[in-house]
């Protein structure tokens, strides 16, 4: 198990609460867990809100459920799933020191309507930020069998953030995106949340998975077809807009860094059904005029590494600009003259001269500008959202991973040789380790004071040429 600082700081870094850290730290052991138990792993198929956020994009809401479709029925049993978490519980505790009491798992099981099971349960932890509080946080699921699968389920890797990693990473069988898009408006039409009111604009705005409208209108159809609901139209959504306005901030805040305004989601909503209903042919912006070539760049979370100091800003204003809002960047530029300037961030491109650039817009005159990635000083989101120009290719989706940021900074004093040599630091005691590849695992070794030490993946620090 991660220490009480890791969450500490990385809930600093992109402005939510420890506690909610706390839990998706917890949410991604609880579906190793499941995807490596036998019968679990079959008939478990993850769909819902956290499965966008940890199988589909890398920065997205924080989500506090896990939600299945059982492809099992008897699996939907209360004895059943007792006994199965009891044994991932125990594995649990082995592998990461993060407690899940087996006299706390709680199951209740139901029948549907449409003759189907479905069940919630009740997952209780201690996880590294209070230990040893007696009241401990939950984590719901959401279990049925009274869904229908339109297509094929596929496996995902689950975006793990922290440093306990295991080894060979998580993953998960989960819903296509098609099905998790189709279900998102299905259930925006039905319950009207805010959370799905954003997930369904944010999805509609990703263009990336480059899925025809009328594979999406065939989703929708088969999955309100079988719950023997109409099919979605704004018509039908526009009655909630006033209990959607009043919700939004109380069920959405404690989940996002910033909130975006209620507004911009809202007014997507025509220009979404029209395109829905192919009505509406969706323009394709050009991608970022740049006058050199450069090579787009999506790192995944924390893989910029800057000399001495922190690089959170740059989850702020990825994630600000998958919510097209703007940032107000803290910048130094060649002169060492440092001030602010609000702008609409698109892209990260590595030069020629292997410069990490920030490309975007300066918001007040609508002129294109780089910002050298290392010369960012900080960046906050601002509540003030933008009409996209260019392809923001920022977006947090789960393409594979770019290479960290390897600055070469020589002076005269310096040589630097040719062979490549990645620093890795224990997290646990702090020793430094020198690797000839890329891997974070650490082997157990001896700490400075001279005690064993089993710290099992590394923070990389930086590399160096010898």
């Amino acid at each position: 198990m991660i220490g009480r600082d890791e969450i500490m700081t990385i809930a600093d870094q992109i402005g939510l609460r420890p506690q909610v850290v706390e839990k998706d730290y917890v949410l991604g052991w609880l579906l190793a867990g499941i995807f490596r138990d036998p019968e679990l792993s079959q008939s478990f198929v993850f769909k819902g809100g956290t499965c966008l956020k940890k199988c589909y994009f890398e920065t997205y809401r924080f989500s506090e459920d896990l939600d299945f479709t059982v492809l099992e029925p008897r699996h939907v049993d209360k004895e059943f799933l007792t006994a199965r978490f009891k044994a991932l519980s125990e594995w649990l505790y082995d592998e990461t020191g993060i407690e899940v009491p087996a006299d706390k798992l709680s199951f209740e099981i139901w029948d549907t309507p449409n003759g189907g099971r479905a069940g919630e349960g009740k997952v209780s932890y201690r996880g590294p930020i209070a230990p040893n509080n007696k009241d401990l946080p939950r984590i719901k699921l959401d279990l049925t069998t009274d869904e229908k699968l339109v297509m094929p389920k596929t496996r995902r890797d689950v975006v793990f953030s922290y440093t306990d990693e295991p080894e060979g990473g998580i993953h998960a069988e989960c819903y296509a995106y098609a099905e998790v898009f189709g279900e998102k408006v299905r259930a925006l039409a039905q319950r009207t949340r805010p959370r799905d009111l954003y997930d369904v604009i944010n999805l509609y705005r990703h263009e990336e998975f480059n899925i025809a409208t009328a594979v999406i209108r065939d989703v929708i159809k088969q999955k309100c077809d079988f719950k023997k609901i109409p099919f979605p139209t704004l018509a039908a959504i526009q009655p909630h807009k006033d209990e959607l306005f009043a919700d939004w901030k109380v069920m959405l805040a404690h989940q996002l860094p910033q909130l975006p305004p209620a507004e911009s989601y809202w007014e997507s909503l025509k220009e979404f059904f029209d395109w829905l209903m192919g009505k509406l042919t969706r323009t394709h912006l050009g991608t970022y005029p740049t006058a050199e070539a450069a090579e787009v760049v999506r790192l995944p979370v924390g893989a910029i590494r800057l000399p001495g100091r922190n690089a959170a800003f740059m989850e702020v204003i990825r994630f600000a600009a998958a919510n097209h809002l703007c940032v107000e960047l803290d910048y130094t530029d060649k002169q060492g003259k440092r001030s602010k300037r609000v702008i609409e961030p698109y892209s990260l491109r590595r030069s020629s001269k292997e410069d990490l650039l920030l490309m975007a817009v300066k918001a007040d005159t609508g002129e294109a500008r780089s910002y050298l990635v290392e010369q960012i000083q900080g960046a906050q989101m601002t509540n003030r959202s933008f009409t996209p120009r260019y392809q923001i290719e920022l977006t947090p989706i789960s393409l594979p991973q770019a290479p960290a940021l390897e600055r070469k900074i020589q002076t005269k004093s310096m040589h630097w040789g040719t062979k490549p040599v990645h620093i890795y630091r224990c997290p646990m005691c702090n020793r430094k380790f020198e690797h000839s590849t890329k891997s974070a695992k650490l082997h157990a070794h001896k700490n400075p004071s001279g005690f064993s030490c089993h710290g099992k993946t590394g923070y990389y620090e930086t590399t160096i040429y010898k």
